[in-house]
Protein backbone atom coordinates (compact mmCIF):
# COMPACT_ATOMS: atom_id res chain seq x y z
CA UNK A 1 0.00 0.00 0.00
CA UNK A 2 2.51 2.54 1.05
CA UNK A 3 4.40 1.41 -2.86
CA UNK A 4 0.97 3.01 -4.52
CA UNK A 5 1.16 5.72 -2.28
CA UNK A 6 4.55 6.72 -2.51
CA UNK A 7 4.67 6.00 -6.58
CA UNK A 8 1.81 8.46 -6.76
CA UNK A 9 3.32 10.83 -4.86
CA UNK A 10 6.40 10.39 -6.98
CA UNK A 11 5.60 10.30 -10.35
CA UNK A 12 3.80 13.71 -9.70
CA UNK A 13 7.49 14.81 -8.88
CA UNK A 14 7.49 14.95 -4.96
CA UNK A 15 11.21 14.54 -3.95
CA UNK A 16 10.58 12.77 -0.65
CA UNK A 17 8.50 10.25 -2.47
CA UNK A 18 10.59 9.50 -5.14
CA UNK A 19 13.42 9.21 -2.39
CA UNK A 20 11.20 7.09 -0.14
CA UNK A 21 10.25 5.01 -3.41
CA UNK A 22 13.64 4.37 -4.03
CA UNK A 23 14.10 3.18 -0.93
CA UNK A 24 11.50 0.67 -0.96
CA UNK A 25 13.24 -0.67 -3.94
CA UNK A 26 16.42 -0.72 -2.75
CA UNK A 27 15.76 -3.14 0.54
CA UNK A 28 13.08 -4.91 -1.30
CA UNK A 29 9.91 -3.11 0.85
CA UNK A 30 6.30 -3.90 -1.03
CA UNK A 31 8.27 -4.93 -3.54
CA UNK A 32 11.19 -6.88 -5.33
CA UNK A 33 14.50 -5.68 -4.47
CA UNK A 34 16.11 -4.19 -7.22
CA UNK A 35 18.87 -1.62 -7.14
CA UNK A 36 18.10 -0.30 -10.83
CA UNK A 37 14.88 0.89 -10.12
CA UNK A 38 16.18 1.91 -6.73
CA UNK A 39 18.64 4.45 -8.56
CA UNK A 40 16.37 5.47 -11.00
CA UNK A 41 13.94 6.52 -8.07
CA UNK A 42 16.87 8.21 -6.35
CA UNK A 43 18.46 10.14 -8.98
CA UNK A 44 14.99 11.93 -9.90
CA UNK A 45 14.74 13.11 -6.37
CA UNK A 46 18.87 14.00 -6.30
CA UNK A 47 18.58 15.97 -9.40
CA UNK A 48 15.62 17.98 -7.44
CA UNK A 49 18.40 19.02 -4.65
CA UNK A 50 17.27 16.28 -2.29
CA UNK A 51 20.06 15.24 0.31
CA UNK A 52 19.63 12.05 1.44
CA UNK A 53 18.65 10.93 -1.65
CA UNK A 54 22.10 12.10 -3.43
CA UNK A 55 23.61 10.40 -0.59
CA UNK A 56 22.41 6.93 -1.16
CA UNK A 57 23.14 7.41 -4.76
CA UNK A 58 26.83 8.37 -3.89
CA UNK A 59 26.61 4.71 -2.00
CA UNK A 60 24.97 2.91 -4.99
CA UNK A 61 27.96 4.16 -7.29
CA UNK A 62 30.25 3.52 -5.06
CA UNK A 63 28.81 -0.08 -4.51
CA UNK A 64 28.03 -1.07 -7.97
CA UNK A 65 24.05 -1.67 -6.66
CA UNK A 66 22.17 -0.76 -9.94
CA UNK A 67 24.74 0.90 -12.02
CA UNK A 68 28.16 0.24 -12.50
CA UNK A 69 30.62 0.98 -10.04
CA UNK A 70 32.29 4.46 -10.72
CA UNK A 71 34.19 6.47 -7.65
CA UNK A 72 33.93 9.73 -9.79
CA UNK A 73 30.35 9.45 -9.62
CA UNK A 74 30.25 8.60 -6.22
CA UNK A 75 32.27 11.57 -4.92
CA UNK A 76 30.08 14.28 -7.40
CA UNK A 77 26.66 12.25 -5.50
CA UNK A 78 28.22 12.75 -1.81
CA UNK A 79 29.93 15.80 -2.59
CA UNK A 80 26.48 17.12 -3.20
CA UNK A 81 24.77 15.93 0.05
CA UNK A 82 28.13 16.98 2.02
CA UNK A 83 27.53 20.66 0.85
CA UNK A 84 24.11 20.29 2.06
CA UNK A 85 25.27 19.18 5.30
CA UNK A 86 24.22 15.58 5.58
CA UNK A 87 26.89 13.73 7.84
CA UNK A 88 27.04 10.50 6.40
CA UNK A 89 27.79 12.21 3.15
CA UNK A 90 30.64 13.79 4.80
CA UNK A 91 32.12 10.88 6.25
CA UNK A 92 32.28 8.90 2.96
CA UNK A 93 33.30 12.21 1.05
CA UNK A 94 36.33 11.78 3.54
CA UNK A 95 36.78 8.12 2.61
CA UNK A 96 37.14 9.00 -1.21
CA UNK A 97 39.99 11.71 0.24
CA UNK A 98 41.81 9.43 2.20
CA UNK A 99 41.78 6.08 -0.31
CA UNK A 100 42.19 8.03 -3.55
CA UNK A 101 39.13 6.64 -5.09
CA UNK A 102 37.24 8.78 -7.43
CA UNK A 103 39.62 11.69 -6.56
CA UNK A 104 43.20 12.24 -5.88
CA UNK A 105 44.45 11.10 -2.45
CA UNK A 106 44.51 14.16 -0.42
CA UNK A 107 44.52 14.00 3.52
CA UNK A 108 43.74 17.86 4.07
CA UNK A 109 40.58 17.23 2.68
CA UNK A 110 40.11 13.89 4.38
CA UNK A 111 40.49 16.17 7.63
CA UNK A 112 38.51 18.42 6.43
CA UNK A 113 35.57 16.95 5.92
CA UNK A 114 36.10 14.04 8.79
CA UNK A 115 36.04 17.26 10.96
CA UNK A 116 32.87 18.50 9.54
CA UNK A 117 31.03 14.74 10.36
CA UNK A 118 32.33 14.77 13.45
CA UNK A 119 30.76 17.88 14.41
CA UNK A 120 27.75 15.98 14.23
CA UNK A 121 28.37 13.18 16.22
CA UNK A 122 29.63 10.60 13.47
CA UNK A 123 31.90 8.45 15.64
CA UNK A 124 34.04 6.54 12.32
CA UNK A 125 34.91 10.36 12.13
CA UNK A 126 35.78 11.20 14.84
CA UNK A 127 38.18 7.59 14.91
CA UNK A 128 39.57 8.35 11.16
CA UNK A 129 40.66 11.96 12.87
CA UNK A 130 42.91 9.92 15.32
CA UNK A 131 44.20 7.58 12.42
CA UNK A 132 45.07 10.11 10.24
CA UNK A 133 46.70 12.88 12.25
CA UNK A 134 49.73 11.22 13.27
CA UNK A 135 50.52 10.39 9.18
CA UNK A 136 49.84 14.49 8.65
CA UNK A 137 53.01 17.02 9.40
CA UNK A 138 52.05 19.79 11.86
CA UNK A 139 51.48 22.14 8.67
CA UNK A 140 49.22 19.83 7.08
CA UNK A 141 47.17 19.81 10.29
CA UNK A 142 47.23 23.81 10.79
CA UNK A 143 45.72 24.09 7.11
CA UNK A 144 43.21 21.43 7.71
CA UNK A 145 42.10 23.16 10.32
CA UNK A 146 41.99 26.45 9.13
CA UNK A 147 39.77 24.89 5.74
CA UNK A 148 37.82 22.73 7.88
CA UNK A 149 37.20 26.58 10.42
CA UNK A 150 36.46 28.50 6.67
CA UNK A 151 34.12 25.57 5.46
CA UNK A 152 32.26 25.33 8.86
CA UNK A 153 31.28 29.07 8.72
CA UNK A 154 30.24 29.21 5.17
CA UNK A 155 27.86 26.58 5.32
CA UNK A 156 29.92 24.35 3.26
CA UNK A 157 30.40 26.42 0.61
CA UNK A 158 34.22 26.87 0.87
CA UNK A 159 35.42 23.52 2.14
CA UNK A 160 38.07 22.91 -1.21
Amino acid sequence: EAVKWYRKAADQGYANAQYNLGVMYNNGDGVPENDAEAVKWYRKAADQGYANAQYNLGVMYANGEGVPENDAEAVKWYRKAADQGLADAQHNLGLMYATGEGVPENSIRAYVWWSMAKAQGITDASNNLEILKPQMTKQQIADAQSLAATCYESDYKDCD
